[in-house]
C-alpha cells in the first residue's frame, strides 16, 4: 500500500517541481532605465522603459520642474550633454513619420503625452509606445547610438513638425539596459 501511494505521489511531485522551475527561470522583460538631469547636472527624476507584448511601457517620474505642462519625448541619440541637450538628437522616428498624434502624417514613435508638473515641480506620465522594442525587432529603441528621454520647457502642441513647439530641453537621461 505504501509503495502504491509513493508511485502516485511521485508524478505529482515532479509536476509541482517542473512548474516551480519554469516560473523561476522565465526571463524578465527587457528594461531600459535613465536618470534624468538638468543642464547643470542636478537630478530631475527617472525613466523606465519595459518591453511588453503591446510595445514599450514608459514611466517618467520628474522633480524640480517649473510648474505647468511639459512635453516628454524619446530622442534618437543616447547622449545628454548639457546645458541644452541638443546632443540627444531629434525624436525617435524609425518609421519616418511627422510629429504629433494630431498630425495627419504623424506620429514619431518617440512622441508621448505632455506631463503636468505640480506646484512642487513633480510630475509623472505613463505611456505605451505601440510596436516598439528595446533592442530587437524592426524598430529597436537602443540601436548603435542609443536613446534618451527628454523633458521640454513647454507643452507639445501634438502637430507641429518636427518638435511640437515644445521649447528648450530642460532635462535629459540616457537609456541603458537593466
Amino acid at each position: 500500500m505504501k509503495t502504491a501511494a509513493l508511485f502516485l505521489a511521485l508524478p505529482l511531485l515532479a509536476a509541482v517541481t517542473a512548474c516551480a522551475a519554469t516560473s523561476q527561470s522565465a526571463p524578465a522583460a527587457p528594461t531600459a532605465k535613465a536618470k534624468l538631469a538638468a543642464g547643470d547636472g542636478s537630478a530631475r527624476g527617472t525613466a523606465v522603459v519595459t518591453q511588453a507584448g503591446d510595445g514599450l511601457h514608459v514611466v517618467v517620474k520628474a522633480q524640480g520642474l517649473t510648474p505647468g505642462i511639459h512635453a516628454v519625448h524619446i530622442h534618437t541619440t543616447g547622449v545628454c550633454t548639457g546645458p541644452d541637450f541638443t546632443s540627444a538628437g531629434g525624436h525617435w522616428n524609425p518609421t519616418s513619420h511627422q510629429h504629433g498624434k494630431d498630425n495627419p502624417q504623424g506620429m514619431h514613435m518617440g512622441d508621448m503625452p505632455n506631463m503636468q508638473a505640480k506646484p512642487d515641480g513633480s510630475g509623472e506620465i505613463e505611456y505605451v509606445v505601440p510596436g516598439g522594442a528595446i533592442s530587437d525587432g524592426a524598430t529597436p529603441l537602443l540601436d548603435a547610438d542609443g536613446a534618451a528621454i527628454v523633458i521640454h520647457a513647454q507643452a507639445d502642441d501634438y502637430k507641429s513638425d518636427p518638435t511640437g513647439n515644445a521649447g528648450g530641453r530642460v532635462a535629459c537621461g540616457v537609456l541603458s539596459v537593466g
